[in-house]
């Protein structure tokens, strides 16, 4: 094992910390412009605007000489090959899903190692498994990936959405089950969509209209419900939910007994209207269940016209609720899994409900029947995360998994009429979990607030204060940072690195209350957390700001952005990936004034400006300050947060950098926000990531 195994002698390969890695970086100029915005009598400067214009030619010439720059000196460091070779054996193992039952057939996917995407493979009986879908033949470069995928009730259909170049922008294909054949023409420029059949009819689909300008950065704001008939044009599809009052993000999804067609729709990310319609009435209406966008509601499954509606109506951490369909108002719900101090994530499955619970992040389940009586408690194979769960009514067995930061994810099958539950599948990975730990301790924020933290590390590590930290994090959208096996992530361990996620306000580890902790003006909330997990990290000699680094994507890119610039000296290096680095404008892209529940807007009020541009990380980039080595990713082809965000935030830190921390940009190509990545091009970033982290510390060399 030692042979494999990049271990780090510390004493032996440090530089000092007094003296430069790496010589100053000279950076392409970029211009400035005179473009000046006023908010509310605050005049505020932004010099590079232009760089918004994701079809001009000087964007793209900037983009390509600042990945000159970029990739000259990534390819510099000494081990940044040894880091991708060792990353390609790392992830060369065999990776399934699940199955799942359509028709006469049984569905899996499939990974052989190191393919850009799953395959999608199936079985009759005992029968040999087939391919039935390859992602891989998509495009030549494997950018190109699948979306979702969803069956007729009887199998013969599917239809299924592929994203190209990572965008968000979807096109949906029909094909005929059993020949493999397509049905009809494929349909375009669906986003933010599921799909769902009505019988063999047809599926239910969302999309905005087409935007004016670029539809990478033009902004999206009337989100709408189609029905598409099999073998009829696009253009003949009818508009089911929608209208010209704004509804960002409208899905709907049809029943398992095919008998409610369900709708949600909402104004943001957080809160949303309730509706049902009976499809066996023909020429029925939709029946308001919730008219407002306060509180967060879904169906869970039906019993007839009894619903079964999750919630956090009056109940922060959720609850599980019924009432009869034909008259469905909340004030005719009934308990049936009531609220607890933990949050609740409930599957339906074989009949049954799984009430999946956090405690302190960690999984724990338990399993009712339909009438809300305990049958038992789910024994997991560890402390971690478990999910799934989620079955067809008349399925025999209930798949789930379970994985923490050491342990790969590994399949179970659970009989649930028993509870007895045994291996389905368990990955063979060249990564020995036994030699490393995780911990969960816990921390005071600024304002005195228990704050949970994982910290990962080799067993026997010392608190010499002299190891190369990653310190993740996310804070917002109500998202929880459970404990999950990664491939980049065991490398770093392997490397002698500590790995430590906090789980910070605006998560939604502790339910709503602690969302709304991390929002609006309670945002600084979520980067006082984080600089606290630092500073533990450093007081308890896990490392030192010399060895620190930080690290988040998207709302965790925002994070990272904020967090460095108003503490550069807690961390020597940073690493914001697809940011939501300019605070003022983000609501002015694609979909992102649908963020705002969490965010506010610079438009909202004078004390929301006020607020927002005292950490937005683009304007508080400061002349002459000693930022940390940094390295911005993003992708050029990501409309979700546009990349002008990662381009602004990296013009301003190379124009105002003091020392010679290097401020490199890292732009991929026909890549997105990050769902469906090749596997070449993740294990790519991650190698330089990972060298760039190191070589920045200090590492001259791995052992």
């Amino acid at each position: 094992m030692k042979n494999q195994i990049l271990a780090i002698t510390v004493m032996a390969i440090l530089i000092s910390c007094n003296s430069p890695v790496n010589k100053k970086i000279e950076y392409p100029l970029t211009k400035k412009g005179d473009v000046i915005d006023s908010y509310f009598g605050t005049k505020v400067p932004d010099p590079y605007r232009w760089l918004e214009d994701d079809k001009s030619m000087e964007t793209a010439a900037w983009v390509k000489e600042q990945n000159k720059v970029t990739f000259g000196y990534l390819e510099a460091i000494p081990y940044r090959e040894e880091i991708k070779s060792r990353l390609e054996k790392m992830w060369n193992y065999e990776k399934f899903s699940a199955p799942q039952k359509e028709g006469a057939y049984t569905y899996f996917f499939r990974n052989n190692g190191l393919q850009n995407q799953f395959v999608i493979y199936r079985q009759k009986n005992n029968g040999d498994p087939e391919v039935f879908l390859d992602p891989n033949k998509f495009s030549a470069d494997g950018t190109t990936s699948l979306g979702e995928m969803e069956f007729t009730k009887d199998g013969s259909k599917v239809a299924y959405s592929i994203s190209e170049g990572g965008s968000d922008w979807r096109k949906v294909i029909v094909l005929d089950a059993e020949t493999k054949e397509i049905i009809g023409d494929t349909l375009k420029d669906i986003k933010f969509s599921g799909l769902s059949w009505q019988a063999n009819e047809g599926f239910y689909y969302s999309s905005y209209d087409k935007p004016k300008g670029s539809e990478l950065s033009a902004k999206t704001d009337h989100h709408k419900l189609y029905f598409h008939k099999i073998s009829t044009k696009q253009t003949e599809d009818k508009v089911v939910f929608g209208s010209d009052i704004i509804r960002r993000y409208v899905i709907g999804t049809v029943t398992e007994d095919g008998r409610y067609l369900v709708v949600t729709a909402s104004v943001s990310t957080t809160g949303n209207e309730l509706y049902i319609k009976d499809l066996k009435k023909p020429g029925n209406k939709f029946t308001i269940v919730v008219g407002n966008f306060d509180n967060d509601h879904s169906v869970l499954d039906n019993d007839g016209s009894k619903l079964f509606i999750v919630t956090n109506l009056n109940a922060p951490n959720k609850r599980v609720v019924t009432v009869d369909a034909e008259n469905p108002g909340v004030e005719n719900w009934v308990d049936l899994i009531p609220e607890t101090e933990y949050v609740l994530e409930p599957a339906a499955g074989s009949g049954y409900f799984f009430a999946h619970y956090m405690i302190d992040a960690i999984s724990k389940v338990k399993q009712y029947d339909r009438n809300g009586v305990f049958v038992r408690e789910i024994t997991l194979p560890g402390i971690g995360t478990a999910s799934g769960f989620g079955a067809k009514r008349l399925d025999k067995e209930v798949y789930f998994s379970f994985t923490n930061y050491i342990t790969p994810t590994t399949i179970y099958k659970l009989d649930p009429k028993t509870g007895n539950s045994e291996v389905y599948k368990k990955p063979v990975v060249s990564f020995n979990g036994d030699d490393f730990e995780s911990v969960q301790i816990f921390f005071n924020s600024k304002d005195g607030t228990r704050i949970p933290m994982i910290i990962t590390r080799r067993k026997g590590t010392p608190l010499n204060s002299k190891n190369p930290t990653i310190l993740y994090g996310y804070g917002g959208f109500n998202i929880s940072e459970t404990p999950g096996f990664s491939i980049p992530v065991a490398l770093w361990l392997e490397t002698g690195g500590i790995y430590a996620v906090a789980n910070i306000r605006g998560g939604g580890e502790y339910g709503e209350k602690w969302h709304l902790a991390g929002t609006k003006m309670r945002k600084q909330n979520v980067f006082d957390d984080f600089i606290a997990a630092g500073e533990y990290l450093i007081e308890k000699k896990y490392t030192s700001s010399d060895f620190l680094a930080i690290r988040g994507g998207s709302n965790g890119g925002l994070l990272v952005g904020a967090v460095m610039t108003q503490r550069p000296d807690l961390m020597k290096v940073a690493l914001p990936a697809v940011g939501v680095m300019d605070m003022l404008r983000y609501h002015t892209f694609t979909a992102g004034a649908g963020w705002a529940y969490d965010f506010g807007t610079s438009e909202d009020s004078k004390e929301m400006f006020e607020y927002i541009f005292k950490y937005s990380p683009v304007q508080n980039v400061k002349e002459g300050i000693k930022y940390p080595a940094t390295l911005i990713t993003t992708g050029d082809h990501d409309d979700r947060v546009v990349p002008a965000h990662s381009f602004k935030f990296a013009a301003q830190l190379q124009t105002k950098q003091a020392g010679n921390n290097p401020i490199l940009i890292r732009i991929e190509t026909n890549a997105g926000h990050g769902a469906g990545t090749p596997v070449s091009k993740s294990i790519e970033q991650y190698a330089d990531i990972f060298s760039f982290t190191l070589y920045n510390m200090g590492i001259k060399q791995l052992k």
